[in-house]
């Protein structure tokens, strides 16, 4: 293979400091981390979605890094656009990004993230990643985590080929409407993305067959991405794709960005748009719902009500749309039950019913094994004992109170 050539000759630090630029439209494997719930942790890879924090944004934990910043691809929405004039232009060879990576992935300690544009076409790209992973793990012999990226079509044998040296792979689906890719995305499309999704699906199914028994780092995972508000969709419309996602593909994680769109592109005739930051943020609260808590997009997101809201978060809000099923009481509720209390997560569940072995649950022993209050209180009885006045009988009391 004729391995491709400088676009500029930058120092090592300038492309890293490029890298996390174009970092920001790819986010899967962030892990910073946002409470819906007192006691539980939401994974969120942009602390601008945090309110009330306006600290400097902080490096992703698992640190991007890329090939090429030089794509043929034309997607609105993107820094490394084809249409993008820039003096900062940059390709690496297979050997320079397996050093940068390996020692990205010593100074972090969690692992790196292998991207790219799309460097004149998707196979040869992907064949540049290829070979960037066989020298981190053969020559560098590099054992940590790796998460490697598939570009749209992709051929399925240099998916697989991908797969022996990867332990998670990804191909973003970014919308949530077939509309949107003439929109946002014109040379991409609905095949030459859910194609490889369900080539790394198979993959993956397979490599979890043979965990520990062969090559110890067969791709073992799969995430995507969304975008939110490149189509005018509502969050209903994300929430339902979501769930098919998971369930047809088997996806680890679904992750949540919010379409922007500042800098007028080429080709495409669009508003300036600047999806809110907490939509998000809200996305990623719903789909912890969805996959964690046993909700449906039916009840986070009904028709009545098919978009999330900046004021109230999305379990808060199906609890004020259900009031008639509350208060339950601690004592009798199933573990299902108990985590469709506002305030009450995972832990807390499980605390709860290890408790009640021991004695009758009261409010005061609530408090002792750590349960917050402050939401739950106006949503449970404690052997029969009701401390949440008369809001109950009043909704919207209710959700005055819980407006953040």
């Amino acid at each position: 293979m004729v391995y491709i050539g400088h676009e500029n000759k930058l120092s090592i630090e300038n492309k890293i400091l490029l890298m996390r630029e174009d970092a920001r439209f790819d986010v899967a494997d962030a892990n910073l981390t946002y409470g819906p719930e007192e006691s539980e942790e939401v994974s969120i890879p942009d602390p601008s979605l945090f309110q009330d924090i306006h600290s400097k944004q902080a490096p992703p934990k698992v640190p991007k890094v890329f090939l090429s910043n030089k794509c043929i691809f034309n997607c609105a929405y993107c820094s490394c656009r084809a249409s993008r004039e820039s003096d900062s232009r940059y390709c690496n060879t297979p050997r320079e990004l397996a050093e940068i990576s390996v020692q990205q992935a010593k100074d972090n300690g969690h692992g790196v993230f292998i991207t790219s544009a799309i460097y004149q076409n998707a196979n040869y790209t992907e064949e540049l990643i290829i070979e960037t992973l066989r020298i981190m793990r053969e020559e560098l012999f590099y054992k940590g985590y790796i998460h490697a990226k598939v570009m749209p079509g992709t051929d399925p044998l240099l998916i697989e080929k991908a797969g022996r040296y990867a332990n998670r792979l990804s191909v973003n689906i970014e919308v949530a409407q077939n509309s949107g890719y003439e929109r946002i995305a014109k040379q991409k499309n609905k095949q030459i993305i859910l194609t490889p999704m369900h080539q790394i699906c198979n993959l993956v199914q397979y490599a979890k067959q043979f965990k520990g028994k062969s090559n110890p780092y067969l791709a073992m995972s799969q995430t995507t991405q969304l975008m939110a508000g490149s189509t005018e969709e509502t969050d209903r419309t994300i929430m339902t794709l979501s769930e098919a996602l998971y369930k047809k593909f088997h996806l680890s994680r679904v992750y949540y960005t919010n379409f922007q769109y500042v800098h007028e592109a080429r080709g495409y005739e669009l508003p300036i748009t600047q999806t809110p930051s907490w939509r998000a943020r809200r996305l990623y609260q719903a789909d912890r719902l969805q996959q964690l808590y046993g909700f449906t997009p039916d009840e986070i997101t009904p028709e009545q009500a098919p978009n999330l809201t900046e004021h109230l978060d999305p379990k808060i809000g199906w609890a004020l749309r259900n009031i008639h099923l509350f208060p339950i009481e601690v004592n009798r509720a199933d573990y299902e039950e108990l985590l469709r209390i506002p305030g009450i997560g995972l832990t807390y569940a499980k605390k709860i019913l290890r408790a009640r072995q021991f004695g009758t649950i009261t409010h005061r022993s609530l408090r002792a094994i750590g349960v917050s209050l402050k939401r739950s209180n106006y949503f449970i009885t404690c052997d029969g004992k009701y401390e949440g006045g008369k809001y109950i009988e009043h909704p919207e009391l209710l959700e005055q109170i819980f407006q953040e």
